[in-house]
């Protein structure tokens, strides 16, 4: 299990991950979560600028910044995705977000299978706000069928079977993992509210089956129809408990 850390100048914690996004967040006491979805993909740059100056418009750190969801034009090599991330990072970096080579921030980059962006944009984000609440707010951020403790592209579960047996093992792999990363959270569960999924397959036939066992049809499930962020990926989820959230037009 990835440690848990606290990252108190964004007043969360998170589970450790790699260098491009941590495995998951969630509140710190007496903080919230807010998520603001765009009403249409805005490109990294300008996306990066417009999270500023709303942070700052609402008196909240740079810091604040928990989590961010991406579109891209298309899957990407897992030379090409190191690359992206190579800039990405570098704005957190600047932000103050990366501390002792730990970078805190949730992140999921999909490629949507019809009307991509031309370019990689932010699609939402979320941070942190004051709120007293019994409830504690979390985000597990996307994952697919690679184990990364595993090598690439060898441990892909079920790798290039998109036949419905393989379907269901990636299924059943990432439905596992975003378990795991609420009990790394010590989140509760029950308080899902909501679950979105990539893929351009259909797995229509494991919702009574897998979903239903895993909790979490109560919310809903969001089918984005959409490639994962890396060739040869095929399936990839995210879900999160957050209890502020608005879509900006822009």
């Amino acid at each position: 299990m990835a440690k848990l850390h606290n990252f108190n100048a964004g007043s969360y914690a998170f589970l450790e991950g790699g260098f491009p996004y941590s495995q998951a967040v969630i509140a710190l006491p007496g903080f919230a979560f807010r998520r603001i979805r765009f009403s249409s993909v805005v490109p990294v740059e300008q996306g990066f600028d417009w999270i500023r100056q709303h942070l700052q418009q609402n008196n909240r750190p740079l810091t604040a910044l928990a989590a961010c969801e991406l579109r891209s034009p298309s899957a990407f090599t897992m030379a090409g995705f190191r690359d992206f991330n190579q800039s990405y990072v570098k704005v957190l970096t600047d932000w103050g977000l990366i501390q002792n080579g730990l970078n805190p921030v949730a992140r999921s980059n999909l490629a949507p299978a019809f009307s991509p962006p031309d370019v990689p944009g932010f699609y939402a984000f979320t941070y942190t706000v004051p709120e007293t609440s019994n409830q504690s707010d979390w985000l597990i951020a996307g994952s697919g069928e690679w184990p990364e403790h595993l090598p690439f592209p060898e441990g892909i579960v079920a790798r290039g079977d998109t036949s419905p047996d393989g379907i269901e093992r990636k299924v059943r792999y990432v439905v596992q993992t975003m378990q795991d990363r609420a009990k790394g959270l010590q989140a509760e569960w029950s308080r899902l509210t909501a679950a979105q999924i990539y893929t351009v397959h259909d797995f229509s036939a494991l919702i009574p089956t897998v979903f239903k066992t895993a909790g979490m049809l109560s919310p809903g499930l969001s089918w984005h129809i959409c490639n994962p962020p890396i060739q040869e990926l095929e399936f990839e989820m995210d879900a999160r408990s957050v209890q502020h959230e608005r879509v900006v037009h822009i």
